[in-house]
């Protein structure tokens, strides 16, 4: 079935003269609704405020239901029968750092910022009140698992999907002018598993996109804040275990700009993300085999932070680095096992490195 669009500055309506079956967590709705009209408005997240915008759309005095957005950007997806909008709201952007390196950064700042990806879902089906409660389920099931094996950076994960919308829509069956009962109509038979799969694929795709259009991308320096590390933190660490004598302003300098150059080093890079994955796994008691709270000893988080510091400034940083994992200068004291030796190769290597020059 053919649904209209109508597009104004203050809002968006999906249109069905025949109307949609609908389940949604939208501002204005029942939870299930029989509904001509479905918009998104600009206006504030209360009942009243977003009934009133929506009425501009209802004109003929259609029944509808109405979600409260700070955005109306939007794309459509259509496979065959399944067609997905996905609504864009985003506070933070990409900004340059040096001229290799890049950070996600809000005006907004990071506890008020928000990322909010939303769907509306339209199966140009006749599909019964269960079907599309289960439908909706798995749409909210298949976001969050996509969005996790993102694997984005902690304090983004914190600002994305606070308050995102969804509602699944459906034809509704053919009556005869009287008043329809949902309970007892006839609806189309599904093969729900494949229609899942259907949703699931179209869902990662939009999501994707959606990180695309919005150019969001995340760096080396997004984890590293997302850890609660800064380039501040690894220059005072680094600099403690050399004479104060030959600490000033100009060495400082030259640690900042090596470690910078080190962070667009890809082989310093996957072993930093390595880490990092790695302590996720281990810290989290996701590995049956490994009990990080026993008394056996294990290198790999050594290997790791000689590789870091022998990549940046070769053999001679590989023992510098057993100075610092022994000292724990600065910031390197208070980090878990690979993070503490991965950082600790690093600012090893960058002070040999400056040092050699």
């Amino acid at each position: 079935m053919k649904i209209g669009i109508i597009e104004k500055d203050y809002g968006l309506c999906i249109n069905n003269p025949k109307h949609f079956l609908v389940f949604s967590d939208f501002t204005v709705s029942d939870g299930i609704d029989i509904v001509e009209n479905v918009n998104v408005v600009k206006a504030k997240d209360d009942f009243k405020s977003t009934a009133k915008k929506a009425e501009v759309f209802n004109q003929s005095q259609g029944s509808y239901i109405a979600q409260a957005s700070e955005s109306l950007d939007y794309f459509e997806n259509t496979y065959g029968d399944l067609t997905i909008f996905t609504f864009m709201a985003n506070d933070v952007v990409v900004e340059e750092f040096t001229k290799q390196l890049k950070v996600a950064n809000s005006p907004k700042g990071f506890l008020d910022a928000r990322i909010n990806l939303s769907h509306i879902v339209y199966i140009d089906k006749v599909l019964s009140p269960k079907d599309l409660l289960k439908i909706f389920k798995a749409v909210t099931n298949i976001k969050a698992k996509a969005l996790a094996s993102m694997a984005l950076p902690i304090h983004i994960q914190n600002i994305l999907n606070t308050d995102d919308f969804l509602a699944v829509l459906s034809n509704i069956p053919e009556s005869d002018g009287e008043s329809l009962d949902i309970n007892n109509a006839q609806y189309d038979e599904i093969d729900f598993e494949e229609i899942k799969v259907q949703i699931e694929e179209a869902i990662e795709i939009s999501l994707e996109d959606a990180f695309k259009r919005l150019d969001l991308t995340f760096g080396i320096l997004d984890y590293l804040v997302a850890e609660g590390i800064l380039i501040g933190d690894l220059i005072e660490a680094g600099l403690e275990l050399v004479d104060d004598d030959e600490v000033n302003d100009d060495l400082k300098q030259k640690m900042e700009a090596q470690i910078l150059k080190s962070l667009t080093d890809i082989d310093v890079i996957t072993l930093i993300v390595a880490a990092m994955r790695t302590e996720q796994d281990l810290a989290g008691d996701h590995i049956r085999e490994i009990n990080m709270g026993d008394d056996s000893n294990h290198y790999a988080d050594d290997v790791l932070g000689l590789a870091v510091s022998n990549q940046i400034a070769g053999t001679k940083a590989t023992f510098n680095f057993r100075r610092y994992c022994e000292a724990k200068p600065g910031i390197i004291y208070g980090l878990p096992p690979f993070l503490e030796d991965v950082f600790a190769g690093l600012i090893a290597g960058c002070v040999s490195k400056i040092f050699e020059e």
